[in-house]
């Protein structure tokens, strides 16, 4: 059985994204190009994001801790810990309002 300690790894990747010059870090928890699913651990220092992309395909992201904004299109929705969101089809930017952790999962089947 392989098991994480989700909450160190958040700790490590946000020590990381402070120091980093794009202010982030991220790492895969699971999955990858041989499986179906892929989980993405993300550490944004406060104001540093994501620019606008294309979206995955079927995805949705749980914040982990710390503040949010994701846009897509003309929809705006500031999220914080706890919040889930299913991340619509379209293309999309996420900036974090504070130091912040998400959890990326994204399945690879189209």
């Amino acid at each position: 059985m392989d098991t994480t300690s989700l909450t160190s790894l958040a700790d490590e990747l946000l020590a990381d994204a402070q120091q980093a010059h794009a202010q982030r870090a991220a790492r895969t928890v699971y999955g990858g190009q041989e499986h179906a699913l892929r989980q993405t651990m993300i550490a944004l220092a406060s104001g540093a994001g994501l620019s606008e992309h294309e979206s995955p395909g079927e995805a949705t992201l749980h914040v982990l801790d710390g503040n949010v904004r994701f846009v897509a299109g003309e929809d705006t929705v500031e999220l914080g810990a706890g919040d889930h969101l299913v991340i619509p089809g379209v293309r999309h930017s996420l900036e974090a309002t504070s130091d912040a952790v998400v959890l990326l999962t994204v399945s690879n089947r189209r």
